[in-house]
């Protein structure tokens, strides 16, 4: 039986703006009168909201897509976001695709629907198309993603879309479109919001060091989190990710003094060799980074700092990786995200010679990812004994520390509260809780 287009399942994939977009979307469609339905087989759209960072983010897509037409056939196929803005005519060309909207047009998702509901018994050809030059959207696309990984905790609020950075190995900036913010009182009315249903509120962006400068006033991040403290009651805020020459003193000082913000600091590295970042087109240098880190490290001792880190980028000689290798050891990391480069068509690296073989990429990864974990395992050895203070989740008694740490409570406690947790061992991946729970 053709389930009815008026239910609709979004599926996801990639970073906290995609899952910010997936949630606008949601909302602008749900406003439309259609319902979510529980998966593919009970949807008469499926909606996919693409990531193309690298190949396997491409491949993943083109599989979900694959499955969703297998698994309804009649269902209507709408492929969105990054990879639909790269590469269109690939994205239509796969069997089920109704319809290819690129991030230009997101905001149209909804009128796309409506005039399908004009003439319920038709079937609209496959394979339309809606892209255009993404360098022109001035709209800000975005909802807090309040449900993310299936617990109602610690909602991610987009800020900041897009990119003025043109770093070589990149293709977001060509997919995402100019830097641009969302406006200040509405992020104020958002957190005001979701302060009175969660107790932290992550704030992200495709480059969110960046939020305010396009906005009259020359506002910066460190003056909307003031103002944020300021005028709503939100417990605890949490930065996401941030450019190392964006973590300014200013932003630094005010992480590390308010209560009501997360100790936590992520700063993407991408390489420590001052060659391979120029390669990269990265705009600092790493006696730069290392400026910021050990500022961060000193005023905030027991701050969660991470950093992105990447190998096998194209003409990384073993010397360079290991230039990078000392530097990413000697700095005072909790964790690392590690990636292996992958070539993206478009961008610059992708015609650098000297590409680094499969397997030396998958073996320097390694190297950096068990560094990554012998920090991570020395950093949470430091905090047995100590009383941090947690976000308790919804899931098998979890809960997070302000520094990114994943805590086992000693019982299931009430999602969403701020509470102290006296740490008593060291697990596997995480902390185990040593006393009683108390609120704070």
């Amino acid at each position: 039986m053709t389930e009815p287009v008026e239910r609709f399942v979004v599926h996801n994939f990639g970073c906290r703006a995609t899952q910010a977009d997936g949630a606008a979307i949601e909302g602008l469609l749900r406003k439309q009168g259609l319902t979510c339905a529980a998966d593919n087989a009970g949807a008469g759209l499926v909606i996919l909201n693409t990531c193309t960072v690298t190949a396997s983010a491409d491949e993943d897509v083109r599989q979900a897509v694959r499955r969703a037409h297998r698994e309804n056939p009649d269902a209507r196929i709408l492929v969105t976001g990054c990879y639909a803005q790269r590469a269109p005519e690939e994205l239509a060309a796969i069997p089920g695709v109704t319809w290819v909207v690129g991030n230009s047009h997101k905001t149209r998702i909804p009128e796309l629907i409506a005039a399908a509901f004009q003439e319920p018994g038709a079937t609209p050809y496959h394979g339309q198309i809606h892209v255009s030059d993404i360098f022109n959207q001035r709209e800000f696309l975005s909802a807090p993603v309040e449900d993310a990984a299936g617990h109602r905790t610690r909602p991610n609020l987009k800020i900041q879309d897009g990119c003025g950075n043109r770093c070589s190995f990149c293709i977001i900036p060509s997919v995402r479109g100019r830097s641009r913010s969302a406006p200040l009182e509405q992020v104020v009315s958002q957190v005001r919001v979701l302060a009175t249903r969660y107790a932290e509120v992550v704030l992200s962006g495709i480059n969110l060091g960046r939020w305010g400068r396009d906005i009259e006033g020359s506002w910066k991040l460190a003056d909307l989190v003031r103002k944020l403290l300021a005028e709503t009651s939100v417990q605890r805020l949490r930065l996401s990710s941030v450019e190392p020459m964006d973590w300014s003193d200013d932003l630094l000082e005010l992480v590390a003094e308010s209560p009501r913000i997360a100790r936590h600091v992520h700063a993407p590295l991408q390489s420590g060799c001052d060659a391979v970042l120029r390669r990269m087109r990265r705009k600092y240098r790493p006696r730069h980074y290392e400026d910021r880190i050990r500022k961060a490290r000193q005023w905030m001792p027991d701050g969660a700092i991470g950093a992105d880190v990447m190998v096998g980028f194209p003409g990384e000689t073993e010397e360079e990786f290991e230039e990078s290798r000392g530097f990413i050891e000697e700095m005072p990391f909790t964790y690392l995200h590690v990636f292996t480069y992958s070539e993206r068509p478009g961008t610059e690296a992708a015609s650098l010679a000297g590409a680094v073989p499969i397997v030396v990429r998958k073996r320097r990864n390694r190297i950096l990812r068990e560094i990554a974990e012998h920090k991570n395992l020395e950093f949470r050895k430091r905090m047995v004994g100590r009383t941090l203070s947690v976000v308790t989740l919804e899931q098998n008694a979890a809960a997070l520390s302000e520094n990114y740490l994943k805590v086992e409570m000693s019982a299931p406690r009430p999602a969403n509260f701020i509470a102290g947790i006296l740490i008593g061992e060291v697990t596997g991946a995480g902390l185990r809780e040593a006393s009683p729970f108390r609120m704070l």
